[in-house]
């Protein structure tokens, strides 16, 4: 299961909620296996210049390699820019979860 974590600074007018819809859509087009993405947003009061960042944290698994990332981002990126105002600085990180990361539904 992803983790979609949004950055960014609160001068920003962003639809988050829409921007994390669309991040979970682009994951699963690349990766039909990845399931729900976690997301939330945290916009920053404090904050020099203008920007946004998303981490988004996954599992690792043999597909996932650096073809596979390359993709993910080039898509991810292209569709985040289009939320976003000019001028404004924009950072996309994929990372991978560590070996100690566990995750379960709690019913």
């Amino acid at each position: 299961m992803p983790h979609a974590e949004l950055s960014y600074s609160a001068d920003l007018t962003i639809d988050a909620g829409a921007i994390l819809s669309e991040i979970e859509a682009i994951i699963s087009s690349h990766d039909d296996t990845a399931g729900d993405t976690k997301g939330r947003a945290y916009p920053a009061d404090i904050y020099h210049h203008t920007h946004f960042k998303a981490t988004i944290a996954l599992l690792a698994k043999p597909h996932r390699n650096a073809a596979f990332l390359a993709a993910l981002n080039a898509d991810l990126s292209a569709a985040v820019a289009k939320h976003l105002p000019r001028p404004c600085w924009m950072s996309i990180d994929l990372v991978f979860s560590g070996a100690g990361y566990n995750t379960e539904l709690l019913t």
